[in-house]
């Protein structure tokens, strides 16, 4: 079959211009489809609750290399301070402008443009190529990755390995690949008083210095040393809330937010643990509550790591680091079944007004992601 080779950039800008914010789709993943059809793609819509998710593979042999991203983005906020409307995809001195340019659909753009190019030059191809495409990274994840890799395990269609799109590099591309994150752990501290007038303390009982004397110890933690690939854990407070608008009124409740993001050494239930038992040692009453949507994990360097890193230096004549740092990603519930590796653009505008990729790294990922699929599948 005759292959079209896709243009990053008019597809990047196609997908900008969806203003996707989760939970809406607003046509991206229809774009995408339209887009993967002709290069000999089955797509399959998989939606959850309200959010929309794509599957799209083609070939039914191994090796098989499922690409993860996400169409949905954060909210742009006030579009009067943007230089441009944020989605308008504008293009001015070399740069595209726009939510969701970096994180995430410039680099989906980038991998679809790489199987055009990949596809064009292996005509008789037999393996397989995927790609994981949800609506729900940027908000719960619950109804996208975690449940479309369910119902692809439940059909036998796992790949032997993943490449996750995330925007991978902190200042320019070779900086960083991914091998792994932090998880993350939220806690809600409470200690209840007894309410009453600042003059008659003796007949009131006011929660905020156990609570300080609570915080404290948590602040002074120090649960480990960090390990061979993650830094140490850290514990930020993040929020202490009385409600009191009175200075006359000594409050009858103080609480607390806090946030762990912990290495390869804990679980959320062992890290819940240890927290309890620092705050027991106080000797102040206090409740406590704690979630967590991401467990630490690790794709330990191998094969597929060497060879991505292998790709990357080849563009860009740069080593990258294998990285664990940055916040969450969907690349958590992947690493449940097999090697995982994020590699992407540049995350230094992410989230921010005025999100921008340049369209010279386009150009370069769109070559490392083509690299990657010439050495998985070639050797």
């Amino acid at each position: 079959m005759s292959i079209n080779k896709i243009d990053p950039i008019t597809l990047t800008q196609e997908l900008v211009r969806c203003a996707s914010v989760t939970p809406a789709d607003a046509g991206a993943q229809a774009i995408l489809r339209k887009t993967l059809t002709p290069l000999g793609f089955t797509c399959h819509d998989l939606p959850f609750g309200n959010i929309q998710n794509l599957f799209a593979r083609r070939g039914t042999h191994g090796p098989h290399l499922c690409f993860c991203g996400h169409t949905d983005v954060v909210p742009s906020g006030d579009p009067h301070l943007w230089r441009f409307d944020p989605f308008s995809a504008t293009i001015d001195q070399g740069l595209i402008y726009g939510r969701g340019t970096a994180d995430m659909k410039a680099n989906i753009a980038c991998f679809v443009s790489a199987i055009s190019l990949f596809l064009s030059e292996n005509p008789a191809f037999t393996g397989s190529l995927s790609l994981l495409i949800t609506g729900d990274e940027e908000a719960e994840a619950i109804h996208g990755t975690i449940k479309v890799l369910q119902q692809l395990e439940e059909q036998k269609q796992l790949a032997d390995v993943w490449l996750v799109g995330e925007p991978s590099n902190p200042e320019a591309l070779g900086d960083e690949i991914k091998i792994g994150r932090r998880g993350s752990l939220s806690g809600t501290l409470i200690v209840e008083g007894v309410q009453g007038h600042v003059a008659y303390p003796d007949r009131a009982d006011n929660p905020l210095p156990h609570l300080i004397t609570l915080l404290s110890a948590l602040d002074q933690m120090v649960f480990d040393q960090g390990s061979d690939h993650f830094p140490a854990t850290n514990l930020e407070i993040v929020s202490i809330d009385v409600g009191n608008p009175a200075d006359n009124v000594i409050p009858a409740r103080g609480s607390a937010r806090f946030n762990v993001r912990f290495n390869d050494q804990w679980t959320a239930a062992t890290l819940t643990d240890r927290i309890r038992a620092c705050l027991d040692n106080t000797g102040r009453a206090y409740s406590l509550t704690t979630s967590s949507n991401a467990e630490s994990f690790l794709t330990k360097p191998g094969p597929f790591t060497d060879l991505v890193a292998a790709a990357v230096e080849k563009v860009t004549g740069r080593k990258p680091r294998l990285s664990t740092s940055g916040g969450t990603s969907d690349a958590r519930f992947v690493s449940r079944y097999g090697p995982v590796v994020e590699c992407g653009l540049i995350n230094s505008t992410i989230h921010k007004v005025d999100e921008y990729v340049a369209i010279d790294d386009l150009h370069r990922l769109t070559t490392i992601y083509q690299q990657i699929l010439k050495l998985y599948f070639q050797g």
